[in-house]
């Protein structure tokens, strides 16, 4: 992973003349001079870590020397997440959230003894699965020493029991990982988020993942049988039973918890076939409300598809649902909206769903638009994050946010947001290209998800986050939640503080001061910190 950008750098996303045209003519984006300073370059302060904290970290980890890390290096690529904001801060080599150590546990005995050592001296410690976190997640909320713990090596399959179709997980398996131990056996967990190349298995249950075939699946939550999480206050094992009427579930306590309560170290999950048939298609619609319309009857009544997304017209004609493909509906001229629908399964019952959806996507208004808009799709559906980091390249500021809301709030969901971004931004002299689909679909509702290109401003860190306070408050106006499936971290904070109310943030305290009595866990990620 790039330590100031996303992924393997082989795969930078070269934007096409096209793009680069409506960034200059359009948003006046221009390609701003200011360096990108190399890594060896970034100054960084030295490490606060004293020697009995280091012997003591150590010894928690086996006596692994190498497994505490306090060079320059190790402690810069665990600084921060992926967000843009993240991302315009260590490219100016900003190190103002640079871990004290980095400290890689084997096992979760090990992550007790490493919550043990960090409480005995005064660190604070943040749990660092693959590093994607787009909400200020992997920056505590204080200016304390801290030490992030790094979970690659607790990348096992533990256990999978066929005849119940569940598998036993460790946290720091990055999920192609966890999708090939499971297929040697057959089987798939069919989670499929945009950053599903870096995310981890442990990320997912502590952010509330949700992946792009969700429809078909479920949310990561709701593939979560049990969870084993380690705290400074002891083990909490959750899960005995599928379901159960035994009080509260308390795996509920820790999916989303965020690393706040304690260091998820086993997750338990249901898996399925690997599918026989994948096809993925598209359908256009003449408007973004006739689209919504259809993929509500379809999430309603069914029969459901496995992926279903809908681009409104901005997006569908700057061809955004097909990143590895981008700007070429600006030349063809599409107009309307484009849906992706997916189905996975056997051959019997893809062809089923298949027939029945068509059926209804043309009473609906649609038209078929062939396999190659789908299929494009889910050739580049891992691809938008490196398209972003092209955009920042290029000197404009790329950004994206996401919601859910009931299906009777989501046409005024919409309006508040794209009003509160484009009023912001065009105020501070930036007018934006506001883009976004309809994500993921339930029985209820929906998810929103807008990606926001302007050029950066002078100040491009503040530039958005002004823009963000104000889509944030459009959200809450409108009914929706502050998240969907990006999570709370710090940047979310304090809208759901609002949301949750006085008595559920008083509950939730409660909660960590049980779990953890020192705050040592994540400060001020999720909860204010006292």
């Amino acid at each position: 992973m790039l330590w100031n950008g996303w992924g393997d750098p082989a795969r930078a996303t070269p934007l096409p003349d096209t793009v680069t045209g409506l960034l200059r003519e359009l948003l006046g984006v221009t390609r701003r001079e200011a360096p990108v300073l190399p890594l060896a370059e970034i100054a960084v302060p030295v490490s606060p870590l004293g020697e009995d904290a280091r012997r003591a970290l150590e010894t928690a980890v086996g006596g692994r020397a190498d497994d505490v890390r306090t060079d320059a290096e190790s402690r810069i690529r665990h600084t921060r997440g992926k967000s843009t904001a993240d991302l315009l801060r260590m490219r100016a080599g900003d190190t103002a959230d640079t871990p004290a150590a980095v400290v890689l546990p084997d096992g979760h005995d090990e992550v007790l003894a490493v919550l043990a050592a960090c409480a005995e001296h005064g660190l604070a410690l943040v749990p660092f699965g693959g590093g994607t976190s787009v909400v200020g997640g992997l920056a505590p909320g204080h200016g304390g020493a801290f030490v992030a713990l790094d979970l690659r090596r607790m990348n096992r399959l533990l256990d999978l029991d066929e005849v119940s179709r569940t598998a036993t997980l460790q946290p720091g398996l990055r999920a192609p990982e966890a999708e090939a131990l499971l297929a040697e056996h057959g089987y798939t967990l069919g989670h499929f988020p945009q950053s599903y190349e870096w995310a981890t298995v442990g990320g997912f249950a502590a952010t509330r993942s949700s992946g792009q075939a969700s429809a078909g699946y479920g949310r990561f939550d709701e593939m979560v049988l049990g969870l084993t999480l380690a705290t400074p206050s002891g083990t909490l094992d959750t899960g005995r039973a599928p379901r159960s009427a035994a009080g509260p579930d308390l795996r509920q306590l820790v999916l989303g918890s965020e690393g706040a309560f304690g260091v998820i170290t086993a997750v338990t999950v249901r898996v399925r076939p690997v599918p026989k048939v994948r096809r993925y298609e598209g359908w256009r619609f003449a408007s973004f409300d006739e689209g919504a319309a259809a993929l509500r009857r379809l999430a309603q009544d069914g029969p459901r598809p496995t992926v279903l997304r809908l681009s409104d017209e901005t997006e569908t004609l700057i061809g955004l649902a097909q990143p590895d493909a981008i700007g070429a509906s600006l030349q063809q001229g599409d107009a309307g909206c484009l849906a992706v629908v997916g189905f996975e399964g056997t051959e019997e019952d893809t062809a089923h769903r298949r027939e029945g959806a068509a059926a209804v996507l043309r009473e609906s208004g649609g038209t078929f638009a062939g396999d190659e808009p789908g299929e494009r799709w889910a050739h580049g559906r891992y691809s938008a994050p490196y398209l972003r980091d092209s955009l920042l390249d290029a000197g404009a500021l790329a950004e994206t946010l996401e919601t859910a809301a009931y299906w009777s709030r989501l046409p005024a969901l919409y309006a508040g947001v794209r009003e509160a971004l484009t009023g912001t931004l065009t105020e501070a002299g930036t007018p934006p290209l506001v883009m976004c689909h309809i994500s993921h679909v339930y029985e209820n509702g929906a998810s929103l998800y807008f990606t926001v290109v302007s050029a950066q401003g002078e100040d491009a860190v503040a530039h958005w986050t002004r823009a963000k306070h104000a889509a944030n408050e459009a959200i809450l106006a409108a009914g929706g939640t502050i998240t969907h499936h990006h999570a709370v971290g710090t940047d979310h904070r304090d809208w759901y503080v609002r949301e949750a109310g006085p008595l559920g943030v008083e509950a939730l305290r409660a909660v960590k001061r049980s779990l953890d009595p020192a705050g040592l866990l994540s400060p001020g990620v999720l909860l204010p910190a006292d």
